[in-house]
């Protein structure tokens, strides 16, 4: 694997509740890539989304995502390599009980940030990356759709991640939202992030070009 590979699959199975849906699957992509995910509800693609970060395992072939051997790795090896993954969920996956600073600080915390003024710092620089600098006392049920996706950006690129895995990170938000969230995305891959965005909106595949792989019949194609 080269140092330009961020994520090479061969011949990958990957199974949920005992069925299979994904099978002999190969894949391989480079830094700064923009990757597509589409396909219908099913298809597998949030299974090899989070088979990516470990959270569905891979029976079997081989797979490996920035360096680390995702199939034979060690829990604390996979917890490793979370840190260097921003991950973005459909659906936020906020806390709601603590302030947008919070949350962020919450995510430091928990991956060894240390020291008061360098993680305030940082939230400030964070929260200006994704147009939400007002918002840093502001909780997120109190907020909009798509700010709280623009937080959940933020919260994404706290440890400046090589690699952003986003499921369906517009799936609940109105078409202009949308477009606004995606123009976020693109500026952040045009500082040499690698993103990989399921998706079953076409419209956003049209309006935001990027390599599309589509997902059927327990298969992958260009």
């Amino acid at each position: 694997m080269s140092d330009s590979t961020i994520i090479e699959l061969k011949d990958v199975q990957i199974e949920q509740q005992k069925t299979v849906v994904l099978k002999d699957i190969s894949l391989k992509i480079e830094k700064g890539e923009f990757v597509y995910f589409v396909g219908k509800t099913g298809s597998g693609k949030s299974s090899l989304l989070k088979s990516l970060y470990g959270d569905v395992s891979i029976n079997n072939g081989s797979g490996s995502v920035l360096n680390c051997d995702i199939i034979k790795a060690k829990r604390k090896k996979i917890l490793s390599l979370r840190r260097k993954i921003g991950i973005i969920f459909q659906d936020f996956e906020l806390l709601t009980d603590r302030s947008v600073a919070d949350n962020l600080k919450f995510i430091m915390k928990a991956t060894g940030w240390k020291g008061k003024q360098k993680i305030n710092d940082s939230i400030t620089e964070l929260l200006e990356k994704v147009g939400m600098s007002d918002k840093a006392n502001s909780f997120p049920h109190l907020m909009s759709g798509g700010e709280q996706q623009r937080i959940a950006i933020a919260r994404a690129l706290v440890n400046d991640p090589q690699l952003i895995l986003a499921d369906e990170p517009t799936g609940n938000l109105d078409p202009e939202t949308s477009i606004q969230i995606m123009n976020l995305l693109n500026k952040i891959a045009s500082n040499g992030k690698t993103i990989v965005m399921a998706t079953h909106d076409y419209s956003i595949i049209e309006a935001f070009k990027g390599r599309v792989i589509k997902f059927e019949n327990q298969n992958i194609s260009e």
